[in-house]
């Protein structure tokens, strides 16, 4: 990686400008999408909310399905696949005029975008080696939140016109920026497919150390719901802050991002790293929520610079957390079932969007400050239980997983994981595992806990969502 916010030339360049595309169209979907099927397509907010809940429940339910699919017929196909998927299903929402097709197209639009940020790590995973995969995952954050930003404003362009019109371009420039996605995905070199691979019928599920790591990364991503709904119902509820201040801490939080978290990934490489910079993330928020907490019973300018600290603190938490996760949810996976892995690891996101809400606004607006402390506790206490729970996914063996390692594959010329070299030592021998778990072996290369040697198939193109 280089020093510059934009990635090098090739396919990690290629990645960021797919994430960017869609980025743009999301961003905009997102600032108009309640106003345009309540106004526009006439629903009721509690039908809206409904629609979206059960369609994010079918989403959480297929991610792992479609990326098995991933894996079996390669990384690149699928997510172009399921990009003109999402792209298509956000064209429905153009003609769909009551509830039942709405919810139908909602649970097509979540169903294809889980399937795809699945697909899209394991193409990632395919193409870049491990030791700079964390480090492109951060560029691609970046890019993604310059994205909405840039989005949003053009959507608060068509939520100032008002107009049908407006709001039916939003919806067309979302389905477009998808299917310039898939064409930018298109140019990207296709890593070989796992095939058929004998797996148990539970898969994932019967990996109980990734199950593990992913619930407890779950409780981290409250964090989430935290910015969008936790703390402007503090504001609003609990304090005399002005209520401009929410938009103005969601404008830190984005810029904040844009601009540190490719800094903020960059120490980290390893499982050694990984688990640390999770540990420091869970003090910080944990401060973060003691001053949150600290603005209630003040006089107004006092309690906007003391959120404006919780603002900046929680911001840093959440780069370190963002960082720390990626590279354990690649780097504990089995090569040959990424994008298994991944549409698992990712219900996190859903899991923490969709029971977020009642958590936060329970402890936060109906407990006050002891649901502050009591939510920086849970916090911490996930942080510093993700290092034992990595540490024993790294030294087991996946159940089903045949090729017997957890790194992605690699193609020819590759020096990340997945590369063969002369004097590696045989997947869960103790040796194995204390190299891996160290992240390198001793020629200096980036390495994965339990990684096998693979046979690099004749086909397989050189490497680089």
């Amino acid at each position: 990686m280089t020093n510059s916010l934009v990635p090098p030339p090739g396919p990690r360049r290629v990645l960021a400008l797919a994430q960017l595309a869609n980025s743009v169209g999301d961003g905009a979907y997102y600032v108009t999408s309640a106003l345009y099927f309540t106004h526009v397509v006439g629903l009721a907010p509690a039908r809206v909310g409904l629609g979206l809940t059960v369609a994010w429940g079918v989403g959480s339910l297929v991610g792992v399905p479609l990326g098995r699919l991933a894996d079996r017929r390669g990384p690149r196909g699928t997510a172009v696949l399921l990009a003109v998927a999402t792209g298509l299903a956000v064209a429905s929402f153009l003609v769909v005029r009551g509830f039942v097709p709405f919810v139908a197209a909602a649970c097509a639009y979540a169903a294809a975008q889980s399937g795809l940020a699945a697909a899209r790590q394991a193409l990632l995973a395919g193409l870049v080696p491990a030791g700079e995969r964390t480090g492109l995952l951060a560029y691609l954050q970046s890019t993604l939140n310059a994205g909405l930003a840039v989005g949003a404003g053009l959507g608060g362009l068509a939520l100032h016109a008002g107009t049908r019109t407006a709001y039916l371009g939003v919806f067309g420039l979302d389905a477009v920026s998808f299917l310039l996605c898939a064409a930018l995905l298109l140019r990207l070199p296709s890593p070989p497919a796992a095939g058929t691979v004998r797996r148990h019928g539970t898969g994932v599920l019967r990996d109980r150390p990734y199950v593990l790591v992913t619930l407890l990364n779950t409780v981290l991503l409250l964090r989430m719901p935290l910015l969008s709904l936790g703390v402007p119902l503090w504001i609003t509820e609990r304090t005399s802050a002005p209520a401009w201040l929410v938009s103005a801490l969601f404008v830190l939080n984005t810029g904040a991002v844009m601009v540190f978290q490719v800094r903020t990934a960059r120490g980290v490489t390893d499982l050694t790293s990984a688990t640390r910079v999770i540990r420091r993330s869970g003090l910080v928020m944990f401060a973060s929520c003691a001053v949150f907490a600290l603005s209630s019973g003040t006089a107004p300018w006092v309690a906007a610079g003391v959120l404006v600290a919780g603002a900046v603190l929680q911001v840093v938490a959440e780069m370190q957390q963002s960082a720390g996760s990626w590279h354990l949810g690649l780097g504990l996976a089995p090569a040959d079932r990424v994008g298994e892995y991944q549409g698992f690891f990712g219900t996190g996101v859903t899991v923490a969007r969709t029971l977020g809400p009642l958590v936060l606004t329970a402890l936060l607006v109906g407990w006050g400050t002891p649901g502050w402390v009591l939510l920086g506790l849970l916090m911490l206490g996930a942080s510093y239980g993700t290092g034992p729970a990595a540490r024993w996914a790294a030294g087991r063996t996946a159940p089903g997983d045949t090729g017997g390692g957890n790194a992605a594959h690699a193609g020819a010329g590759s020096t990340g994981a997945g590369s063969t070299g002369a004097g590696r030592p045989e997947a869960g021998t103790r040796e194995s595992r204390v190299r891996d778990g160290a992240g390198r072996d001793p020629e200096g290369r980036s390495a994965v806990a339990g990684e096998r040697p693979v046979r690099r198939p004749s086909e397989a193109r050189p490497h680089a969502t």
